[in-house]
């Protein structure tokens, strides 16, 4: 039985083309991000576009229960939702350093406490 992915940032870029050779060599691939219509062509590889915001406590859970109550399980967590801001310290807004810090570290740590525990009992 194959295992089941979730790739997050899989519109563009290291997230699509991770979801796209995992895919190729056989898992089960779901592919998130907030916009799905750029993961549309993912769908010609067998993936399966899930929309996630990542910022969003609700579309958290919402994702990760949708795969299970589909699949039964997330064997493999591809944390890969998020981006980077450049420039001098002084010039960035807090709320953007905020928002960074909200998709970079908290979004991907609440997802990984949803899945982890059942990762863990499935060995």
């Amino acid at each position: 039985m194959a295992k089941t992915v979730l790739v997050t940032g899989a519109s563009a870029g290291i997230g699509k083309a991770t979801a796209i050779l995992l895919a190729q060599n056989g898992y089960n691939v779901y592919g998130a991000a907030r916009r799905t219509e750029k993961m549309y062509d993912l769908r010609n590889y067998g993936i399966k576009p899930i929309a996630l915001d990542i910022t969003s406590e609700e579309s958290i859970v919402n994702c990760v229960q949708q795969i299970t109550n589909e699949a039964g399980t997330i064997d493999i967590l591809v944390n890969n939702a998020g981006f980077g801001s450049s420039g001098a310290v002084e010039d960035l807004s807090i709320d953007d350093a905020r928002y960074q810090l909200e998709v970079n570290l908290f979004g991907a740590m609440r997802l990984t406490q949803l899945v982890l525990p059942k990762m863990r009992a499935n060995k």
